[in-house]
């Protein structure tokens, strides 16, 4: 295969991957941040310390994070072909793909906030300030670097999920890995594709990295 022809597939494998896992990050982002910080506000000695709680959370995020992201992925075909009508292509693949990195972050987002000196909880509560002023005014912008960096791990665990996707029907460049590089033979082109899931992955940590680097820089001269 010539690059002329490579390269428009390479285009929309490219745009494909970063359509899945754009969405699945901010959906994960949107579910794991407070189902990891409710983690630790209702374990023990918690400011919601409530047993019954923690441990369904716990548990439900234990069974998310067990399952085989390409077993948990055809599991769901009912389900994902019922939200979006179709259990194939990209926008069918943000179904599981976001479902398998909530409780991924979720535990992320609980070791970011358990790592916040207690200190300065017992001193937002000593001046009045009740749980969900602890968590906006000190929980979370006092883990942020940390949160951020785990966001960065589950993007690139993402990356990683969206290639397996390929191999059910996902799209992106899994599909084009699958179906050229091993189907057809087209080694080269497989090769290709992985050298640009590295570049985004490549990019991705600096770029997380980055930000982690400044966000700790402020917090020390702030």
């Amino acid at each position: 295969m010539g690059w002329d022809e490579m390269r428009p597939l390479l285009e929309q494998g490219t745009i494909d991957t970063l359509y899945m896992v754009g969405w699945s990050t901010l959906i994960a982002a949107l579910g794991g941040l407070p189902l990891g910080v409710l983690l630790v506000l209702t374990d023990r000695g918690g400011l919601l310390a409530n047993t019954v709680v923690n441990k369904i959370l716990g548990a439900v995020v234990n069974v998310g994070r067990s399952l085989p992201f390409i077993i948990m992925m055809v599991a769901l075909i009912p389900f994902t072909r019922w939200v979006v009508g179709t259990a194939f292509g990209p926008t069918a693949a943000i179904v599981p793909l976001a479902i398998g990195a909530i409780p991924f972050f979720a535990r992320l987002v609980e070791t970011s906030v358990r790592e916040v000196d207690h200190g300065l909880v017992e001193a937002a509560q000593a001046m009045g300030g009740g749980t969900w002023t602890v968590v906006l005014k000190v929980l979370l912008p006092q883990s942020l670097a940390s949160l951020v960096a785990g966001l960065t791990t589950t993007v690139i665990a993402l990356i990683g999920y969206s290639a397996m996707a390929g191999a059910v029907g996902g799209g992106g460049l899994g599909t084009l890995a699958l179906t050229y590089g091993h189907q057809r033979f087209e080694t080269d082109f497989m090769y290709i594709v992985l050298a640009v899931i590295v570049v985004i992955v490549t990019i991705v940590q600096l770029l997380g990295d980055g930000v982690v680097r400044l966000l700790t820089r402020r917090k020390r001269t702030g």
